[in-house]
């Protein structure tokens, strides 16, 4: 009852006429950068990140939720349309709705992806009223030693887990940290890698990074692939744009499947919602074998329903889990917690008692923003996929613009813009290898936090280490991390072995 009484306040705070205009700005930009092929949520909120500081921080965050929702729904309506996801995330969505698209059915495909993630994303917010409290209350009991603890889980699961290539993993992740502990050392005072450069005694700004790596290293990626690749023919959806009760027979148990599996995720730092959604339909693509007549293959909505609600439970827990424990499962979120920071708010059990008003009313937004976007997508696909008329050459030359007006607005530094151009260049190469950049962030959003807390808990116990696998919460998290290191190694073993039998019997043919 508290919970909910606490939801009423912050719809009262969120129903504002200035916070609905923050949400369908936020819904708007999310949306927009989801469709255009290439670019995602993660860069659109580190290009707002520079240019939201003078806004209230409800409103900022209310926008950047938007934002980051708004990315998953324009990613399925191209992966749909064009076979070209936005995301990774939208990849499993693909393989069955781009399909339905070539058989004439792409307006009910689009239909079936926007009802499943405004079902994945609405129940997730339900769930994240009444867990983020209790998470919260839970992460009151953390200390030193435990806060480490889930630092080194995020940067183990985000660098090793999920990308297909542990050692490019961990190069991304040790070159995150390396940047994070650029400047002056808080407890002894003396500078670190700052080759006695003045402009660096305070380090590196974590908005130059995001910015350098997310939006222009990612340009500089997509622009010079353009000029390698033909363009994809754009299917145009005829017909109703609603589902018949048939449909929605077929598509209901699916998309409830995929938001149960979609839901776990979100407190797991596993790198987004690729796992969850590539699981949901892997579900469905098992049921489907045992039926009569298996649909997969040829346009199976049950294949489309399943990913996008598992992808947007995903995302409304991962919310939860940033809000009560500070703990990023994606580079969006690592983005929203570097935002956190800059507004000198640290998410976790103190948020909630001495920003009340802004978490409640960033929840009851999740509620307000699932609407808006269900509005803006459910009649509305084919005006997005109009986006892709724009220019390439004018699209991005205009973010590169704004990158570095944003960076130069903040810091009115002509060295903070040569370091966007140099780690902008940095990301681009990363991209370029196939390096992921989720760990990068990640391991510069986190490393400050793992260090202190690393000290802290050292000198807490007069140098005795010992101290950081002592507390039950630190076994705990420890054993869970040996349980999906183990998992993902089983499931590349039997990935490779899969591969050489598959190689053995084309040799044998």
């Amino acid at each position: 009852m508290d919970a909910l009484q606490m939801l009423a306040e912050g719809f009262a705070g969120a129903l504002t006429p200035a916070n609905l205009l923050w949400v369908l700005i936020g819904c708007l930009l999310g949306t927009a950068v989801g469709v255009l092929p290439g670019l995602g949520s993660s860069m659109a909120v580190a290009l707002l990140l520079p240019v939201t500081f003078s806004l209230d921080p409800t409103a900022a965050f209310i926008m950047f939720a938007g934002v980051y929702f708004g990315g998953l729904f324009g990613d399925s309506t191209m992966g749909i349309l064009m076979n070209t996801p936005g995301q990774a995330s939208a990849i499993a969505s693909t393989f069955e709705g781009h399909k339905m698209a070539l058989n004439g059915r792409a307006a009910q495909a689009l239909a079936t992806a926007a009802i499943g993630a405004f079902i994945g994303g609405f129940i997730a917010s339900i769930v994240v009223v009444f867990v983020a409290p209790a998470l919260a209350d839970f992460s009151s009991r953390f200390g030193p030693a435990e806060f480490f603890a889930l630092a080194v889980f995020a940067f183990a699961a985000t660098s090793s887990v999920v990308t297909d290539n542990v050692i490019k993993g961990l190069t991304a992740l040790f070159i995150g940290l390396g940047i994070a502990v650029i400047g002056i050392d808080g407890v002894s005072g003396a500078p670190r890698f700052t080759m006695d450069s003045p402009q660096l005694f305070d380090g590196v700004s974590l908005v130059t990074v995001t910015v350098a790596i997310l939006a222009l290293g990612e340009v500089i990626y997509v622009a010079c692939l353009e000029r390698h690749t033909s363009d994809r023919s754009l299917i145009r959806p005829t017909g109703r744009p609603w589902l018949s009760r048939k449909e929605l027979k077929e598509a209901t148990p699916a998309w409830l499947r995929g938001t149960a599996i979609g839901l776990p995720f979100g407190v797991i730092p596993a790198g987004g919602s690729e796992i969850p959604t590539f699981l949901a339909y892997g579900v469905e693509k098992r049921l489907d074998a045992r039926r009569k007549d298996p649909q997969f293959g040829r346009g199976a909505i049950r294949g489309l329903a399943a990913p996008e609600a598992a992808g947007n439970s995903t995302t409304g827990m991962a919310m939860g889990a940033l809000l009560a424990l500070g703990l990023p499962i994606s580079a969006t979120a690592a983005i929203m917690l570097a935002a956190f920071r800059q507004y000198g708010l640290q998410p976790g059990p103190l948020l909630f008692d001495r920003a009340p008003d802004l978490v409640w009313s960033l929840l009851a937004s999740f509620f307000i923003a699932m609407v808006v976007l269900l509005i803006l997508n459910l009649p509305f696909a084919m005006l997005w996929a109009k986006l892709l008329l724009i220019p390439r050459p004018y699209l991005y030359a205009g973010i590169t613009v704004f990158c570095a007006l944003g960076i130069y607005a903040t810091s009115g530094s002509t060295f903070d813009l040569l370091m966007l151009l140099g780690i902008g260049v940095l990301g681009f190469l990363m991209r370029a290898m196939d390096y992921p950049l989720a760990p990068l962030i990640i391991g510069m959003v986190l490393g400050p936090l793992a260090e202190t807390s690393l000290r802290d808990a050292a000198m807490s116990a007069n140098g005795d280490f010992s101290v950081l696998v002592q507390g039950p919460i630190t076994i705990s998290l420890y054993a869970l991390l040996a349980l999906v290191l183990a998992f993902s190694i089983r499931n590349r073993v039997v990935a490779r072995r899969r591969e050489k039998q598959q190689e053995k019997e084309l040799v044998l043919r």
